[in-house]
């Protein structure tokens, strides 16, 4: 039984080798080839969450599940909002097969899938960034948007404006192109942004309708419970809607739920996931000039199969290296 380190795994799963892995689990789940249930979220505290993400990937021959604290308010002791670990079953005999730190791959498969649907709803010629929130996510999600659209400008807002300003600094350096930190000013991010990126603890909205321009594309990544949202209603309505899962989609994202309840919307509003798309099933942006809106839940089966990557790199070295 292997046991995966956080460094091992930013070693063995490089952004642009996970989006290339997500792209093919997200076809793999839209065509039933993985199984998968709910997660299982149970509170223990304000706040505070316990999640339980069971999944099984027959193609490969593994099954297992992602367990994960989910504690929002960490950033003010400078510790992770999530952390835990993915388990790893082979299906043969059902043996532990690996534990792999499961905030790492959060951390880099959740941007990987925004990337994979960034590439199947943006415009070609999408080149301006906004990210709403500061942590994790946002540096993640900027490395890897850049990986699939060529970004010359980013914007950047979070409630927090320290955070924001460190940000845009920090960034800005790593990546020598312009990233503006627009403090409190949600409007000033947003306007004129072609890829939008939500990544924030929310529970209400960050982003507006009247804030988004025509032919953007939004990844709605941050709230993940049927109460939370971070989007607005009528920005909802006006956008052609996607998720990564039906099923999650239509049972535990508030960006949908709240405006179906209100009668805002439709149960038809939801047009598919994304994998469909990239299989060839549905289409994606039918026009420049539409909004998109990609819903990232997190998927279980994205989990698995970025454990069972490094699992199988992490053997085949060992491997390798016992035969020297």
């Amino acid at each position: 039984m292997l046991f995966v380190n956080r460094d091992i795994v930013e070693k063995e799963l490089l952004m642009k080798n996970c989006i290339d892995l997500m792209r093919k689990t997200l076809i793999e789940y839209s065509r039933r080839e993985a199984i998968q249930v709910l997660r299982t979220a149970m509170k223990i505290g304000e706040k505070k969450i316990l999640g339980v993400m069971p999944s099984a990937l027959t193609s490969r021959q593994v099954a297992g599940a992602k367990i994960i604290t989910v504690f929002p308010s960490n950033y003010q002791k400078g510790l992770p909002s999530h952390q835990g670990v993915v388990v790893l079953f082979e299906t043969e005999t059902g043996s532990l097969k690996a534990v792999v730190d499961g905030e790492a791959i959060t951390g880099i498969r959740t941007a990987a899938v925004s990337a994979v649907a960034t590439d199947a709803l943006a415009r070609e010629d999408a080149h301006i960034l906004c990210v709403m929130g500061s942590g994790l996510q946002a540096r993640r999600h900027l490395e890897a948007i850049s990986l699939v659209r060529k970004i010359t400008e980013v914007r950047v807002w979070d409630i927090d404006k320290a955070a924001a300003a460190l940000y845009a600094k920090k960034m800005q350096a790593k990546y020598g192109i312009p990233v503006y930190d627009c403090g409190g000013d949600p409007e000033r991010a947003v306007s004129g942004a072609d890829i939008i990126c939500t990544v924030t603890a929310a529970r209400q909205p960050v982003l507006f309708s009247r804030y988004v321009s025509l032919g953007a594309h939004i990844n709605a990544v941050g709230a993940c419970a049927a109460a939370d949202r971070e989007l607005d209603t009528e920005l909802v309505r006006r956008a052609r809607f996607f998720g990564d899962s039906i099923e999650s989609v239509t049972r535990e994202s508030g960006d949908f739920i709240i405006p179906l309840k209100e009668g805002a919307i439709g149960e038809g509003h939801l047009l598919g996931e994304v994998g469909q798309i990239l299989s060839g099933e549905l289409p994606g942006r039918a026009a420049p000039e539409e909004i998109t809106v990609f819903e990232a839940l997190g998927l279980a089966v994205e989990d698995l199969a970025a454990a069972n990557y490094i699992a199988c790199r992490v053997e085949a070295k060992q491997t390798k290296g016992g035969e020297q």
